[in-house]
């Protein structure tokens, strides 16, 4: 197989900024979706230079596992569990006892997981380099 770290990481930031926009449009579930989506690419990426297999959606799995190669900080370990929080609940209404959700995420949620996700990136695009 191929390595495509390079697109996976350049994905990882066009999403960034996607996020960035959706908060912009009060979008928020999208908005952290998207974040979670962006980190999740990001670490991929990673695996990917490390010809390592990246199963599942979970960034906190995937940070444990590559805490093994390199130093991973609480910080990003808890940036991923919270971005975790957005990968189901943010786009099923029966994740929730009623509503849609749209109407469970905030702002503060969007900006909490663009922060984490950016540091996310970061960390991978310095491992990357």
């Amino acid at each position: 197989m191929p390595e495509r770290s390079k697109d996976w990481i350049n994905q990882a930031e066009k999403d960034l900024k996607a996020a960035e926009e959706l908060m912009k449009d009060e979008s928020f579930e999208w908005s952290c979706f998207v974040a979670q989506q962006a980190a999740e690419k990001a670490i991929k990426a990673v695996f990917q230079n490390l010809n390592a297999a990246a199963w599942g959606h979970s960034i906190f799995d995937l940070m444990r596992i590559l805490s093994k190669k390199v130093e991973v900080n609480e910080e990003l370990l808890n940036c991923a569990r919270s971005l975790d929080r957005y990968y189901v609940p943010t786009r099923y209404p029966n994740s929730f006892e009623s509503g849609s959700p749209y109407e469970y995420f905030t702002r503060r949620d969007a900006e909490n997981g663009i922060v984490c996700s950016r540091r996310i990136i970061e960390f991978c695009k310095g491992i990357l380099a």
